[in-house]
Order: C-alpha cells, then structure tokens, then sequence
C-alpha cells in the first residue's frame, strides 16, 4: 500500500485512475484503502474533493469496462475449457448465467460495496452477455456512489485528524 501511496502522491489523478482501474481488473490493490487515502489527501489539500471522486469514478468505470470486454471476449472460452477446476460445471454455468440474467444489474451495482465479488462483475457481465447499456449505466451509478462514499469518509476524518 505504501507504493500505491507513493505512486499516487508523485503522479496526483493519473495514479488514481491507473491503480483504481488495475485493482478492479484483479491486481491487487487495496480499492476502499486506496480510496480513503485520496480522500485524505483531499482533505489536506494535496488533492481536490471534486477531481478526486471525478477521476475515481473514471478509473473504476475504466477497470469495469476492461473486465467486461475480456469477460465477453474470451470469459466463455476459458469457463468452458477450465471452469471444472474450479467447480463451475456447465449446469452450474447455466445457473450462474440464468441468475445473472435475473438479478445481474443489480449485482453490478451492489458489488461495488463487496471486495473481492466487484472484481468479477464485470468479467460474468461480460460472460453472461449481458447488454453493454445495461452494464454500463449500473456500471456508472455504483462507481459514482461508491468513489463518492469512501473519498467523502476518507476526507472527513482527515479533516478530523488535521
């Protein structure tokens, strides 16, 4: 974490969006700390409270895209030639996809909120066929509360503690 504060505090919204984007694809970066410390950061400051969320939003938005493009790209292929490994059988894919059909939007939108279940949103969105609209408008809506949500945390309490 201390590098991705680093990195963040040399290169400013462009190491936000880049590290945002990279955690939600699946490299791990600690997203709601990440969050909390930009916020900091506004709070003192160093960064602004509007650009910060503006360019969280777009790095999450940026992260959720490229996991639903490679989910809808090549997910199917590598579920169909390696999902027995890890338990997803072609009648448990059926299930998957037919609750996602279901309840998919509001996944997308409620998995902001759920380390580790935001990460593969966007790649069973992509997966399940899920229409580009659709993902993208809760895609958009939860990466604006969310981004909002923990940058305002983040900001009050350092306004606290300066």
């Amino acid at each position: 974490m201390e590098i991705a504060m680093t990195f963040i505090e040399h290169y400013g919204y462009v190491a936000v969006i880049l590290l945002l984007a990279l955690g939600i694809i699946g490299i791990p970066v600690p997203d709601e700390t990440l969050m909390l410390f930009v916020g900091y950061l506004a709070s003192v400051k160093i960064l602004g409270f509007c650009p910060s969320i503006i360019f969280s939003f777009l790095g999450s938005v940026i992260g959720m895209s490229i996991s639903y493009f490679i989910g809808n790209k090549i997910g199917y292929k590598v579920v169909e030639k390696y999902g027995k490994w890890i338990g997803l059988t072609p009648k448990r894919y059926e299930k998957v996809k037919n609750w996602f059909a279901k309840y998919g939007v509001w996944s997308v939108l409620i998995s902001y909120f759920i380390p580790g279940v935001r990460h593969a949103a966007g790649y069973i969105s992509g997966i399940t066929k899920m229409t580009l609209r659709k993902y993208f408008m809760f895609c958009c809506i939860g990466a604006l509360i969310w981004s909002t949500l923990f940058i305002s945390i983040g900001y009050f309490v350092g306004d606290k503690l300066s």
